[in-house]
């Protein structure tokens, strides 16, 4: 699974100012990533506001993306949610030919024990026809799932074959590397910690910032990756403020406001989310600008 070593990005949904999905936007910020050296690109996670699309959209967004794609990078759905029959059938009747893996959240809301969150993947596992990469957010699932449950799944299911971690706990993350089996795969859920768990054994980040700065992010991460901490651990650093900004306001208010100032999509988000402030627009301008004078 090496496709998932390195920079993947969450895209965002590109809206228009009537609320629809913007295509012609999508197009662009697809190619945006390309160029910008990303390495896989994950359609209708967190960041793409997949909670406010229909079913249709959804269907369309993902077609629409790997027919812009065209195969030059791997694909990731995100197929998540706290209704375990609902996604098992979602998953099952995902058209799959142009995907890589899913994506699939620990189930929110619902804050089910490790063991109800454990059979929530086991029953996936059993359906899904691509590799199933599990994503552990407690800051929006409202439950953690733990390193013992994620290992249990690794080594019990073989299409489960990576997690992306958010939860912000090196003890965590420290005990998945030690216990998971080795050839799976931890990835960086936070843009900001994605060094420190890359200098761990962690294979690269899902990044929402790398919509905006493809091009920064994913030099840094190949340096980590690297073992060229010297160089990447500047270049981390001049990236943290404008990560700040970006989510400042909520995701993804930050970096759609980002790429509207670089002329690849609109700023558009969909309630109960709203644009950001006309104060973090002027403090990511800023940023850009600084960002620009060090290229």
């Amino acid at each position: 699974m090496n496709k998932f070593h390195g920079t993947g990005v969450a895209l965002v949904t590109p809206f228009n100012t009537d609320g629809s999905v913007d295509y012609q936007g999508l197009k662009k910020l697809i190619n945006h990533l390309v160029d910008g050296g990303i390495d896989y690109l994950v359609s209708l996670g967190t960041t793409g506001e997949t909670a406010t699309l229909s079913k249709d959209e959804k269907k369309k967004v993902w077609d629409f993306t790997a027919e812009i794609n065209n195969g030059r990078l791997p694909l990731v759905a995100g197929i998540g949610g706290n209704d375990t029959l609902l996604i098992g059938d979602a998953i099952k009747s995902f058209e799959n030919n142009n995907y890589s893996a899913v994506l699939s959240v620990s189930p929110y809301y619902s804050k089910p024990t490790q063991e109800g969150i454990y059979q929530h993947y086991q029953y996936l596992s059993e359906l899904s026809e691509l590799p199933i990469i599990l994503y552990n957010v407690p800051g929006r699932t409202g439950s953690n799932m733990s390193a013992e449950t994620t290992c249990r799944l690794a080594h019990d299911f073989k299409n489960i074959i990576a997690t992306k971690e958010a939860s912000g706990s090196f003890d965590q993350f420290n005990q998945i590397m030690r216990d998971k089996p080795e050839d799976f795969l931890l990835i960086s859920g936070d843009d900001p910690i994605a060094l420190p768990m890359i200098s761990i054994g962690a294979v690269g980040v899902i990044s929402v910032i790398g919509n905006a700065l493809p091009q920064q992010l994913s030099d840094m991460i190949r340096l980590c990756l690297k073992g060229d901490f010297a160089k990447a651990v500047p270049a981390h650093l001049s990236l943290l403020e404008i990560t700040r900004l970006m989510f400042a306001e909520g995701n993804p208010a930050g970096v759609k406001a980002t790429l509207k100032q670089l002329n690849i999509c609109d700023d558009v988000v969909r309630l109960p989310l709203v644009k950001a402030s006309s104060a973090l627009n002027k403090s990511l301008a800023e940023q850009l600008e600084s960002l620009s004078s060090l290229v």
